[in-house]
């Protein structure tokens, strides 16, 4: 087969992914028969020169850590959700050659939160003070919260969020990590720490009913977070919906194709996670 469209998700490390799984799922739905996605190792340093030898080829990138910053850096134009957050996951080839900047993973929040049952301007906790943490407090923006409490281990983390804070109009109220459990009666708490680093909380929470949480990690799970919220009834959405979910903006971005077949995309990603 001759292959005439190429796209891949670049990171390091990179074996892990699925999304490449979803991907050739789209294509093979969509009847884009032509079009492959694979992945490829990048490191931070190494994205400037992978990018500048793509041929025409290449239709997009799918960027995970750490690379969301750096792809800032090699695009022409930057769309306003990534310019904000300061971080892109995506990197669209223009017909000049050039490359578009943008970030799926904030509508790709809002749809997993709105999915979830969240609605008119929310209470949002958010876990962490990374690139997924601006991410969510894009989230919190356009779902109509004006404040966000974000909770970090350093107080310098918060810092660093203001600027993203500012840029999408929204305040952080900050608490430290050993408040965290005070701050579990929002209407919805996402947590975007590494594994590992909130399995403390579990059962130190006082569970509300109504709460959803968004634990944004998919390896391993359950988490002891995901795991004692369930038990409790609360509604718990993982890192595979939101894999999902800024997938189908990106297939959509690559392929010009909208919408795309999520129904194919969801049972292959969900194929794929069970043997793991």
């Amino acid at each position: 087969m001759t292959v005439n469209r190429r796209a891949a998700v670049c990171g390091k490390p990179i074996a892990h992914s699925l999304s490449p799984v979803i991907h050739a799922a789209g294509f093979a739905a969509t009847g884009l028969l032509d079009w492959v996605y694979t992945a490829i190792e990048c490191a931070e340093a190494e994205l400037s020169d992978l990018v500048a030898g793509l041929g025409p080829e290449w239709a997009g990138l799918s960027l995970t850590m750490p690379l969301k910053e750096a792809a800032l850096t090699v695009a022409a134009e930057v769309s306003p959700v990534a310019a904000a957050t300061g971080a892109a996951n995506t990197l669209v080839r223009r017909d000049d050659g050039s490359w578009f900047a943008d970030n799926t993973d904030v509508p790709g929040m809002v749809r997993v939160l709105r999915d979830a049952g969240l609605a008119g301007a929310p209470s949002i906790t958010v876990l962490g003070g990374g690139g997924t943490a601006r991410a969510a407090m894009a989230a919190a923006a356009a779902l109509g919260a004006a404040q966000v409490t974000v909770v970090t281990r350093r107080p310098e983390a918060r810092d660093e969020l203001a600027p993203a804070a500012a840029a999408l109009g929204v305040t952080i109220a900050g608490v430290d990590w050993a408040e965290a459990p005070a701050t579990f009666a929002a209407d919805a708490v996402v947590s975007t720490v590494p594994k590992g680093a909130a399995d403390g909380l579990a059962l130190q929470v006082a569970w509300r009913p109504g709460t959803v949480l968004f634990d944004a990690i998919y390896d391993p799970w359950p988490t002891p977070l995901a795991s004692a919220a369930a038990a409790n009834g609360v509604r718990v959405v993982s890192g595979l919906d939101l894999l999902l979910a800024q997938a189908l903006g990106q297939f959509e971005l690559f392929t010009g194709v909208s919408p795309a077949p999520e129904a194919a995309m969801r049972e292959a990603l969900a194929a794929a996670a069970a043997v793991r």
